[in-house]
């Protein structure tokens, strides 16, 4: 077995500072970072601040041939995906394994398409949400990486990458089955952050509020019919599943989405109500509640742009 040492982490925001700081303590000489030109002076001029200590690491453009990566994991928001597809393509070898953890169930695909089904192992982040502002990052230490693969012949690239994180100390969960699993992160990701975002509520103000958890239910309706129809086993259970951990989130902790929407950051709002929309109209499986989400979050981004213009303008 081919034993993991050197990586690659594409993307240091909110979830790949975790991993970054924790690699970058065990052995920084084999961690990389992956940034463009721009990037590169930004960070170099105001390093990344998480948990209020300064982060330095080294850092890789795409054209250096220099390095290959063991393991990539990619960390980036899915509107950067594209980018980082291309910008890997020097750090990847014949045995790499890559990792995603984005949210959503397409990033897997598209690299998949690009770089072979047998290069990735299905993976996502679960946790309490970090904290971030600007290049400032505070996360209270609950994450875990879940990972794993459908396929057999995966079962060594499964095998290196526990290894590997338990020789770092990365908490990991191995699930019985990781497609289910991913999916119920979906369905976690496309009701939570998608209605809070929206309502401006945490955690806690959404659960106690009974015509909104009726609207979350509708939304992890929608979902679920499309998980079937796309071949995830035993989906019966899944909105109970899913409204089991969302009781497990912080009461005043705030979505992903929700912090996007506060500064004014493009959301993901694509990859969530937007697969649901897309993957219903291939199955002819309507979608309304994701429709009208994905119109509201549209008009929010669309009002703070006109706003921003009209201060640029002043």
């Amino acid at each position: 077995m081919n034993t993991i040492k050197n990586v690659l982490i594409c993307g240091i925001g909110a979830i790949g500072s975790i991993y970054a700081d924790k690699i970058q303590g065990y052995d920084s000489q084999a961690l990389r970072i992956l940034v463009d030109k721009d990037r590169l002076q930004r960070y170099l001029k105001k390093p990344t601040i998480f948990n209020g200590r300064e982060l330095k690491f080294n850092y890789i453009l795409p054209d250096d041939k220099s390095f290959k990566a063991d393991l990539i994991i990619i960390a980036t928001k899915f509107d950067g995906l594209k980018e980082v597809l291309i910008n890997i393509e020097n750090f990847v070898k014949d045995n790499t394994v890559i990792l995603s953890l984005l949210n959503g169930v397409t990033s897997e695909w598209l690299i998949a398409e690009k770089y072979g089904r047998e290069k990735l192992l299905y993976s996502y982040f679960i946790g309490h949400s970090a904290i971030r502002d600007g290049r400032t990052i505070i996360h209270d230490g609950v994450n875990t990486i879940v990972y794993g693969s459908e396929n057999l012949n995966d079962l060594e690239n499964v095998e290196r990458v526990r290894e590997f994180f338990e020789r770092t100390g990365i908490n990991y969960s191995i699930p019985d089955d990781i497609l289910h699993a991913l999916w119920l992160k979906f369905m976690l990701n496309v009701s939570a952050n998608q209605t809070t975002a929206v309502l401006g509520m945490t955690f806690g103000e959404l659960l106690e509020n009974k015509k909104a958890m009726v609207f979350v239910r509708n939304i992890l309706k929608e979902v679920e019919i499309i998980a079937k129809a796309e071949g995830i086993k035993n989906t019966d259970i899944m909105i109970d599943e899913t409204i089991e951990n969302l009781n497990k989130m912080i009461p005043e902790g705030k979505t992903s989405m929700l912090q996007d929407v506060e500064a004014g950051r493009k959301t993901e709002v694509d990859m969530f109500a937007g697969t649901v929309i897309r993957l219903g109209q291939k199955h002819g499986i309507a979608t309304p509640y994701n429709s009208v989400l994905k119109e509201l979050i549209d008009i929010i981004y669309e009002k703070q742009q006109l706003q921003n213009n009209k201060l640029l303008s002043v």
